[in-house]
């Protein structure tokens, strides 16, 4: 990631979400009406403007120099900076560049623009973002600028079958808004027979005039696990259920988990996994070959009736990032460094969320762990039937999880 670059060649959104981070001081419109500017010019200023800013960290503590070095090229783009970037009239001409520069693409969309997304060339890994399982919450998270918000997205959704590479429906979860009808949401991707479904905590980035979130709306990284379980079995229950002479959806798995993002991956079997011949077990393979990628985006970019597929670039997933991996998708060669010291209190815990593990990562006594769940169940008993949601003036929501009581607790070493 020290290799990529995040940028967009749009600040205009059609959406005014309540969980975006930029506070909403760009513009937002349905179609475009402002300058165009060149798209080899923005790629030219982009990369000269991160590289400026990667000089600038020259010298920080727990900067290495091998990788500040290798920073100064930059190997992949991330189109989600600020802004919808299909809506910039001459995207094709935009990730063009990038590819010619050897530069991987990842572009992140909020479906609004489906036939955008029909006409994009292929690029990396194409995200669309999914919100919300019902038009209700639709329009309250995302606050959409078109009336028809919902058959957008579920156009755009459609697109994702037939686009060829890889397929990303992303949701961001937001505790206490769009965290249930999880049926909904299967129904959504199986729209699409997405590549990969991203499951996401969201990230709350302060307060602001333009969102009425809190702290309390971020979901720790066991409830998104559960939340995926779940919805991995809501996609086996679809493909079961369908019709004979009908097309199935595709197989969903477990693939990979980053605890630090509060991030879990489904991945399709068909297109991602593999049998491993001397084990038997199954393999996973959602890394990506970008080398290879380019090779064939070149090969598509002079001769457009060349086509290929998401298994042609595809690399092993390494041990450390597979789901249920003791590293929790930390990658270890890197070195963890906390804030001021602090580490957790407690690092395990049992499904009612009562510690069962020190800071040490020894067992707890039973003694202990009786104390604890007192002390759990009389806040259980104050919130009622364990969880307490308070609706606020302006919309906010604020929730007290009796089974969050001792999670976040830290302790100085």
């Amino acid at each position: 990631s020290y290799q990529c670059m995040e940028a967009t060649p749009s600040l205009a959104c059609a959406n005014k979400c309540v969980f975006c981070w930029r506070h909403h001081k760009n513009p937002v419109g349905r179609e475009w009406r402002w300058k165009t500017d060149d798209p080899n010019m923005i790629v030219d200023e982009a990369v000269k403007e991160h590289v400026n800013m990667i000089k600038e960290t020259r010298g920080i503590p727990g900067v290495l120099k091998e990788r500040w070095e290798e920073a100064h090229t930059v190997r992949h783009c991330a189109l989600s900076l600020v802004g919808e970037p299909i809506m910039y009239p001459r995207i094709d001409e935009f990730l063009a560049d990038l590819h010619r520069r050897s530069i991987s693409t990842f572009l992140v969309t909020n479906g609004q623009h489906p036939q955008a997304i029909e006409d994009l060339r292929p690029i990396t890994q194409l995200y669309v973002s999914v919100d919300a399982s019902t038009p209700e919450t639709l329009e309250e998270i995302d606050r959409p600028l078109f009336k028809d918000a919902w058959d957008r997205l579920r156009r755009s959704l459609k697109c994702l079958k037939t686009k060829g590479q890889r397929t990303v429906a992303r949701l961001t979860i937001v505790k206490g808004w769009n965290s249930d009808e999880i049926s909904g949401y299967a129904k959504l991707i199986a729209l699409g027979h997405c590549s990969l479904v991203e499951v996401k905590g969201v990230t709350f980035c302060g307060k602001s005039d333009a969102s009425n979130l809190n702290m309390s709306n971020t979901p720790w990284h066991h409830e998104v696990v559960t939340m995926v379980q779940k919805l991995q079995k809501e996609l086996q229950k679809l493909r079961d259920e369908c019709p004979d002479g009908e097309e199935k959806i595709p197989e969903y798995g477990l693939a990979c988990e980053h605890k630090h993002s509060v991030s879990v991956l489904l991945a399709r079997v068909d297109q991602f996994a593999v049998d491993d011949p001397e084990t038997g077990n199954r393999r996973w393979r959602t890394w990506i070959d970008y080398d290879k990628f380019h090779r064939l985006a070149a090969k598509n970019a002079e001769d457009p009736t060349f086509t290929f597929g998401v298994e042609d670039y595809v690399e092993d997933t390494p041990e450390w990032a597979l789901f249920g991996a003791e590293e929790e998708g930390f990658d270890p060669t890197d070195t963890r460094h906390r804030k001021k010291k602090k580490h957790p209190k407690y690092t395990k815990f049992d499904t009612e969320g009562i510690p069962t593990h020190d800071d040490e990562r020894k067992p707890l006594s039973e003694e202990d762990r009786s104390r604890l769940r007192a002390m759990m169940e009389k806040k259980k008993k104050e919130l009622g039937d364990g969880v307490s949601v308070i609706d606020l003036k302006g919309g906010e929501k604020v929730i007290d999880d009796a089974s969050l009581m001792f999670r976040g607790l830290t302790i100085v070493k």
